[in-house]
């Protein structure tokens, strides 16, 4: 624990690790905030995020508890409190004021917090563990959160054309009949054979309704099974 008179050195000459907080911290979030237990609680997690590995990066209870600096930077705020008093009213604080975001996740017997930054990632983030969209990770990432899935209105317009109000209500028609999973892959296929429309990714999800869809056998990763037959004039030559 620091001395109560004690004075910061200055920054040492050489080379060291610079920190990036987005500037509407400074202009939006800063004149919000009235507490400096969450405004050190902040400053900590912008300087951990990049550290980081996940796609999806968020924060546990340890990780603020098992950081020395953080705690002793709390423990100066009230010496007659516990420093892990002060973090809990810290992140209290920070989710209330919406610079955290905060998902519970049933791990086992227990439920575990993890807290992100309120950022479009993070908020992507949330959504996909409220959907469930995650699964278990290792002991120092327990779960690991899902990219979000693309619609397939989007899926056709990165990959085969302009979405046309007409083409939209052929896929709202295709989303009502067929699994996405099986979209995603007959889109895949038509790129694979060059047959970049809606004709031939309707006539390939046809057939494995009514033939089904084996793997292998008709997925087209032979590279004949949409080649020939009545689906041959599908395909771009």
């Amino acid at each position: 624990m620091p001395k109560k008179d004690e004075v910061f050195e200055g920054f040492h000459a050489g080379k060291f690790n610079w920190v990036q907080i987005p500037a509407p911290f400074f202009s939006k979030l800063l004149p919000l905030i009235d507490d400096l237990a969450e405004l050190k609680l902040l400053l900590f997690c912008f300087w951990v995020l990049p550290q980081k590995e996940a796609a999806f990066a968020y924060f546990r209870l340890h990780d603020f508890l098992n950081n020395e600096a953080l705690m002793t930077g709390l423990t100066v705020i009230d010496r007659d409190s516990e420093p892990q008093v002060i973090l809990t009213a810290a992140l209290e604080s920070a989710v209330n004021r919406g610079a955290l975001l905060r998902a519970e996740v049933g791990l086992g017997a227990e439920n575990e917090t993890f807290y992100f930054v309120n950022s479009p990632r993070g908020r992507m983030a949330v959504e996909q563990v409220k959907a469930g969209q995650w699964r278990p990770g290792d002991g120092d990432n327990p779960i690991e959160i899902l990219p979000e899935r693309p619609n397939i209105y989007r899926l056709y317009e990165d990959n085969i054309g302009p979405l046309t109000p007409l083409i939209a209500d052929e896929l709202k028609d295709i989303e009502e009949n067929f699994q996405v999973e099986w979209i995603e892959e007959a889109i895949r296929i038509a790129i694979q054979k060059e047959a970049r429309h809606l004709r031939f990714i309707r006539a390939v999800l046809d057939r494995w309704c009514k033939e089904g869809k084996d793997e292998g056998k008709n997925t087209g990763e032979d590279g004949d099974s949409y080649g020939t037959g009545k689906y041959a004039d599908f395909i771009k030559q």
